[in-house]
């Protein structure tokens, strides 16, 4: 059976999953064959295996730091959640049906079983198994019955790292009332403290790691410095989406949806020179970008009704020679209806923005796969994408299908189908907004760059391709530098030993 690690933090967003990645890639560079594991993760981010089963992106990221193909073993529960009150609870990679947050609580035990059967799969597979948390392990609330944090732990018999977050202030308090919280037998399980995000001279903190061993008994294993990566994140709380300025030559604005998902699709634009992405929340922040995203959410009904509400459709509409790109969810709401009659994320119907001939009807069956695909044979500005291979997966409930009326006869734009996905036409051009159900498709190089010539001629500006690696090879990088930042800033020989591993380094 696989050794194991785990990793709890003090709260959300104080760095277990890029901790948890980080020390992916040092086992894996160390010759292990290593794995990531989480019993229980809620993200509106999420991914789709070649098996066509969905799992969070956290263990995705993971997973590729291992060097290893993601696993809907690596996550066997995932929430998605829908409301503010409840989320759909998918099941090793299955939508089992949408939960209220209480039915959920009181069902979550039923799932042990299942949990501990993934994990023994990957610990009869693997050497090393890097567990991450969530939230903290101290929520009293939320202990009865725990399958993440604490009691996770204890099923499998792991030894725990707690991270606490120093960039927002409290570290101490994070890390010793969180120790000071839990039972006497959860804390033996915590074997070191990790403090990350530090800025500054790390002699100034001695003074603070002393007063945390003397008050918990509990040893600091590392100080890791504040990194500048770019490696994805999780939902609400990622950085990313604070981003509000265009700095370079081409001004992308993504709609920051309030039920906005998998957002990781603009990471590949990120890494341009030319781009600027910035999320904008506000009709006020909008002004004039070159290309303006609808992205995927896991709400459609109720983000088109806020775009409505907030102004933001209206701002969208009088946009003059700007490219409107819309993504899985956002794609319906270029569309001219949406129909939720089954409740699958939200009873009702509403007008969309008209933008595409198309209507939306939501049904019960999640489409859920990865597919190839190519650009259809396109006219005017767009022609340079026309034969262009694509790549990238599906999960979205709702279907679309065209419209024909007869203001779409008599319009005299240019339409197009976008995408041939398995011989199905998916996807739509119409004058300069495009829409389709393609995660992914921006990490296509051919078809990114294509699309930021077209933008250039548009703005007038000479399109200029600078020497520069893959995007896979980009990703690569930043796992290696975040393992190296690790690796100097952590007492690796310790958690080794945690591990019951003896190691020279």
């Amino acid at each position: 059976m696989a050794k194991s690690i785990m990793i709890q933090g003090t709260m959300s967003n104080v760095g277990k999953s890029i901790i948890a990645a980080g020390l992916c890639r040092i086992f894996q560079q160390d010759g292990y064959k290593v794995a990531p594991f989480k019993s229980q993760n809620m993200a509106l981010n999420s991914y789709i295996t070649k098996e066509n089963l969905e799992m969070g992106r956290a263990q995705v990221v993971q997973a590729e730091a291992c060097k290893i193909e993601p696993s809907v073993y690596m996550n066997p529960i995932l929430l998605k959640p829908v409301t503010d009150m409840g989320s759909q609870v998918i099941v090793m990679g299955e939508v089992v049906g949408n939960m209220r947050a209480m039915d959920y609580f009181k069902r979550k035990k039923e799932y042990i079983p299942i949990i501990k059967e993934a994990y023994n799969t990957l610990s009869q597979e693997y050497d090393i198994i890097v567990i991450e948390g969530a939230g903290s392990p101290a929520e009293i609330n939320l202990k009865q019955d725990d399958i993440v944090n604490m009691g996770m732990a204890d099923l499998v018999d792991a030894p725990v790292l707690l991270v606490g977050d120093i960039d927002r202030g409290g570290v101490f308090a994070q890390l010793i009332g969180t120790v000071d919280l839990l039972e006497p037998e959860e804390q033996n399980r915590i074997k070191g403290l990790l403090i990350n995000k530090f800025r500054g001279d790390k002699s100034i903190l001695e003074p603070g790691l002393r007063m945390i061993y003397e008050r918990c008994k509990k040893e600091v294993l590392g100080v890791v410095p504040y990194i500048n990566l770019d490696i994805d994140e999780e939902d609400s709380l990622a950085e990313t989406l604070h981003q509000k300025k265009a700095n370079n030559l081409l001004d992308i604005a993504v709609v920051r949806l309030p039920k906005i998902s998998n957002f990781t699709d603009f990471r590949a634009l990120e890494m341009e020179s030319m781009v600027s992405i910035r999320y904008v929340e506000k009709a006020s922040e909008l002004g004039q970008p070159d290309m303006v995203i609808l992205p995927g959410t896991k709400n459609t009904i109720k983000d088109m009704k806020w775009l409505r509400e907030s102004g933001m459709e209206t701002a969208i509409l009088r946009l003059e020679n700007t490219l409107i790109f819309g993504i899985c969810g956002g794609y319906q709401m270029l569309g001219e209806e949406i129909a939720d009659t089954y409740g699958t994320e939200d009873y009702g119907k509403i007008r969309g923005m008209g933008l595409l001939p198309i209507i939306t009807t939501f049904e019960p069956e999640k489409t859920r796969t990865r597919t190839e695909g190519i650009v259809m044979e396109l006219e005017g500005e767009f022609r340079n994408l026309s034969g262009v291979k694509v790549s990238g997966y599906e999960i979205h409930m709702g279907k679309s299908k065209r419209t024909r009326s007869e203001k779409n006869k008599e319009s005299d734009l240019q339409e197009k189908d976008f995408l041939c996905i398995d011989g199905n036409l998916e996807g739509y051009q119409k004058g300069n907004v495009i829409g389709c159900y393609l995660h992914g498709i921006f990490d296509e190089e051919e078809f990114r760059r294509g699309l930021l010539e077209i933008l250039c001629k548009r703005k007038g500006i000479a399109f200029e391709i600078e020497e520069q690696m893959s995007y896979q090879e980009y990703k690569e990088s930043q796992y290696d530098k975040l393992a190296d930042v690790l690796r100097e800033n952590i007492d690796m020989k310790r958690i080794y030993e945690i591990m019951g591993i003896t190691v020279i380094i």
